[in-house]
């Protein structure tokens, strides 16, 4: 092997690595798989209570909802699906129980607080906790700011800001020690494009949520956001054409489309220990935001007879 170190996998009761200074083999000892991230082999949230906001399953492709609903009941969690559709909460938890996960819905208006305060109670009495939570529910709010009516406005704001508000108030006392919190936001947030009262709303449930890191961090309770580019899903569907889909896939750095699973597979790794040492930060699933124009070089002389 030359010089190189060589490791052999032993376990002990120390976790600790002893390394051995015998020059002559130049090998030596590393005692972890203790540690569950080198181990692995178990699934992530096994005997976890997780609770899905806007679970259900809509449409064909199914929202980023479902698909963490989905991922967390592989990863051996019973989720808790709260959505207005109860027939999308139906399917969805029919598809769990298919699965073999333990799976119930909760329907309600998200933006109605006594509703989402029941809802909470009832959850945490079906299921004796929760554990993680995450947030998808979003949409409204598309028209320019100050073309938009005070109903209008306040509508954006309860279906993207304040509902999320609402269940994290209702919901972080029943989270245990070594939870977390996920919500999804857009990259609308961070667009520098005319001002929408959506992307105003995402931008102020990213400052919240990351707030809250630090709130619930003395608990051991960790909070981060999952900000979404340009996906394919049930809620892109629902408006785009095929000429405007394959605009968007251009407009991608990576030129691809995502899907509600590349959403949903960082949700989950955040709400699970493999993420157990980040908190407070904002993830960009958008496959490396938008693409780069050739706009020239910047002090570059012009090719000859061009001006």
């Amino acid at each position: 092997m030359g010089g190189i170190l060589r490791a052999t996998l032993c376990a002990n009761e120390s976790g600790h690595v002893n390394p051995s200074n015998d020059a002559a083999t130049h090998s030596g000892t590393f005692d972890v798989p203790h540690d569950p991230i080198a181990r692995g082999g178990s699934p992530w949230l096994k005997d976890k209570v997780a609770l899905v906001a806007g679970g259900g399953l809509s449409g064909p492709e199914g929202g980023v909802g479902f698909a963490i609903a989905w991922l967390a009941a592989r990863e051996g969690a019973a989720v808790a699906i709260l959505d207005r559709d109860s027939e999308a909460a139906d399917r969805a938890v029919r598809l769990l129980h298919e699965a073999g996960a333990r799976a119930e819905r909760f329907v309600l208006d998200m933006t109605d607080d006594h509703a989402v305060a029941a809802a909470v109670e009832a959850v945490v009495e079906r299921f004796g906790g929760i554990d993680v939570v995450a947030d998808s529910i979003g949409g409204l709010g598309l028209e320019p700011t100050l073309e938009s009516s005070v109903e209008q406005w306040e509508r954006a704001f309860a279906l993207n800001l304040t509902q999320a508000w609402s269940l994290l108030r209702h919901a972080h006392r029943h989270v245990r020690s070594g939870g977390a919190i996920v919500t999804i936001s857009s990259s609308a947030a961070q667009a520098t494009g005319p001002s929408l009262p959506y992307s105003i709303a995402k931008g102020a449930l990213e400052k919240m949520t990351t707030g809250l890191a630090a709130t619930l961090a003395p608990r051991g309770i960790r909070a981060n956001v999952v900000r979404v580019g340009m996906i394919w899903g049930a809620f892109a569907a629902r408006g785009m054409t095929p000429d405007q889909r394959e605009q968007r896939r251009r407009a991608v750095a990576l030129g691809t489309e995502g899907t509600v699973w590349d959403v949903a597979a960082a949700a989950v790794f955040l709400l699970t220990d493999q993420a157990r040492w980040v908190s407070g930060q904002t993830l960009a699933v958008d496959g490396g935001g938008f693409a780069p124009r050739n706009m020239g070089q910047a002090g570059a002389k012009p090719e000859p007879g061009k001006s």
